[in-house]
């Protein structure tokens, strides 16, 4: 599996030959705007930073909410979260989605406002590649998301949604949250299977300019 940061939200996956790209962003946002075309688009939720489909190439299939759909060997499963601390009344609904392929379970927790409920661990299930948000403002910040990385035990947290110069707008930066463990990790991108993961949890900090 290899996985790319396009920036914020959004990573290019790539699987059993397929690209997948979650939440995409349009050129607001700041981030270089990459023309990639996928074959499978997910959407965590439906604000303009998340769900810019009309941005990516081909005829990709589009993912949106809590089912789960199996395509070509991958399997994603959506699961229901919301956008804050206050079950959605300040932001409304957020998926979480786990994309299943390669023998790895990669979780894309979207923009999540919340810690995670034992309902929603148990639902998640085993998770060796977490895709987290960190910036807080509009997701969980260092503090909740470090809560969840233990509630979740992931083998590899890759951390999003954080402050960059390119980002258009203020959320803390990626520090805050790196600060709190010893093995950090940065890459251009990772590349990964499901026999080399090893027995150690890893901070592995992606380069959104490398995509």
């Amino acid at each position: 599996m290899n996985i790319r940061w396009r920036g914020h939200a959004s990573f290019l996956i790539e699987a059993y030959g397929k690209k997948i790209v979650t939440d995409p962003f349009n050129a607001k946002l700041g981030y270089p705007l990459t023309p990639v075309a996928a074959d499978i688009v997910t959407v965590s939720h439906e604000h303009w930073d998340h769900n810019a489909v009309e941005t990516i190439e081909g005829n990709p299939l589009i993912i949106r909410g809590n089912d789960t759909v199996q395509t070509a060997g991958i399997i994603i499963k959506g699961i229901a979260s919301w956008h804050d601390q206050h079950q959605g009344r300040e932001r409304g609904a957020n998926t979480i989605h786990k994309i299943s392929a390669e023998g790895l379970d990669l979780v894309h927790l979207g923009d999540l406002g919340q810690v995670l409920s034992a309902q929603q661990v148990q639902q998640i299930g085993n998770v060796d590649i977490l895709l987290l948000p960190v910036g807080g403002k509009f997701t969980v910040g260092a503090g909740d998301a470090a809560l969840i990385v233990n509630l979740l035990r992931p083998k590899i947290v890759i951390p999003m949604h954080f402050g960059t110069p390119h980002l258009s707008f203020a959320l803390a930066p990626v520090e805050e949250f790196i600060s709190r463990f010893d093995k950090v990790i940065k890459k251009s991108f990772l590349q990964v299977q499901s026999g080399n993961l090893g027995n150690d949890m890893k901070i592995i900090v992606l380069d959104y300019l490398s995509s």
